[in-house]
């Protein structure tokens, strides 16, 4: 099981990891306890805004700045996404804030997985000396691109060369269908019912309606409105499939000694985590359907942070669709495979239900499915403000919370805990 797996060492769990079939873990230093999330910002999510990725980019940086009690002069390292929408760069740091410091570059930040493994980039940095504190940020305007019909997630797809010249001409696209064929699978193999499914977007709406940001607040949604709904790829509907929004959130990364020192409660990185799907960068030529490269990623980050999931109080898992979210908590290690279905049910992924009752809090503030779609980003700050106190959907007593990121070939898994001031 993954919670003994998780007790031994990195040393030894690489050593005795068999031959994958499907994927593989991807090796990372140990950087446990060594650094802290110190700051947290982010813009409001929303539909077409008009406003660009720069401008939400840089207003959730300053926000997440003053939120670590820091100046722009402070920071010294830069992580974006160099993978997926628009970002920023130093030029656009330096502009806006009137600075003109050294700033280390890296675009192997941003969302998704790397909302997870830019925290082992930055530790690199910062163990060679070339950063101290470090912000790392995604913004994505794919609402306003949308509605002015300039490009959305189904055109970036697209744009690939096998996807253009295999999947779309075989109807294959857009992601929805993708992600259909998973979740059918799923059904097949393991029972998996449309009741079941229809837990994690019950929840997570659940959720957004008590949370204050959440697009979806204020939009109730009950099984029988679900079930009455038409699939838009069976058995998927449009409640199991994530928004499309405007927005952007940051966060600042600063060495654990000096966390303790600034304002707010540290997320202290206890493990990352990253696993692949070998020799498939398209889903379509994926052998493995019904789990997810988590059961790569996950085992390595809990080595690191020598912890399991039994120990853990909240996830924010990847939920670009309910079905990819329900594989993950289970590629986790939070129950068996297949079992997913079941221990979901009954309320079980709720902020509110006691941890001792089963389960695991997961995607307090709504997830992409109903909060908004800053692909991953957002469901790192929720985190921090789980681990703070501050969060809007509080879970009690939080002190160790999990990231699951996703992008269909990868998979990355970051634990924190909450650190001491």
């Amino acid at each position: 099981m993954l919670g003994q797996l998780s007790r031994r060492s990195l040393a030894d769990l690489a050593r005795a990891a068999p031959t994958p079939r499907w994927g593989a873990t991807l090796p990372l230093d140990d950087i446990a306890g060594e650094l802290a999330i110190t700051g947290i910002g982010e813009t409001a999510v929303t539909g077409p805004s008009g406003r660009t990725p720069r401008a939400m980019a840089l207003d959730a940086v300053a926000a997440a700045i003053a939120d670590a009690g820091l100046r722009p002069a402070d920071i010294d390292g830069l992580m974006v996404s160099g993978h997926i929408a628009e970002q920023i760069g130093p030029d656009d740091f330096h502009t806006h804030f009137g600075t003109q410091h050294p700033l280390w570059f890296s675009t192997e930040g941003g969302a998704m997985i790397w909302a997870a493994t830019c925290a082992h980039r930055a530790a690199q940095a910062m163990r060679k000396g070339i950063a101290t504190h470090i912000v790392n940020v995604f913004a994505v305007d794919w609402a306003s691109r949308r509605a002015a019909g300039t490009g959305a997630p189904g055109d970036w797809h697209a744009g690939e060369e096998l996807k253009a010249q295999l999947e779309v001409p075989l109807g294959w696209l857009p992601q929805p269908v993708y992600f259909a064929t998973f979740a059918r699978r799923y059904m097949h193999a393991y029972g998996l019912t449309e009741t079941q499914l229809a837990t994690l977007p019950l929840t997570f709406r659940r959720h957004a309606n008590e949370h204050p940001q959440a697009v979806m607040r204020n939009r109730e949604l009950t099984l029988e409105r679900y079930l009455a709904s038409k699939p838009l790829a069976s058995p998927l509907r449009k409640e199991d499939c994530c928004l499309i929004s405007d927005g952007a959130a940051a966060w600042v990364m600063s060495p654990a000694e000096r966390a303790r020192y600034m304002p707010q409660v540290p997320a202290i990185v206890d493990g990352v985590g990253h696993g692949c799907v070998q020799g498939a960068p398209y889903i379509s030529q994926q052998q493995e359907l019904t789990a997810t490269p988590q059961v790569f990623a996950a085992p390595w980050a809990f080595a690191m942070a020598n912890t399991s999931p039994a120990e853990v109080d909240v996830i924010a898992v990847y939920d670009c669709f309910s079905s990819t979210a329900l594989m993950q908590i289970e590629d986790l290690g939070f129950c068996r495979k297949g079992d997913g279905g079941s221990f979901i049910q009954d309320d079980r992924l709720h902020y509110s239900r006691p941890r001792q009752r089963g389960g695991i809090p997961c995607n307090t503030h709504g997830g992409l499915l109903s909060h908004g779609y800053l692909l991953g980003a957002s469901h790192i700050v929720e985190l921090v403000k789980q681990l703070r106190g501050t969060a809007a959907n509080q879970v009690q007593a939080a002190e160790r919370a999990v990231y699951a990121g996703f992008t269909a070939d990868e998979a990355s898994t970051l634990v924190l805990s909450r650190g001491a001031q």
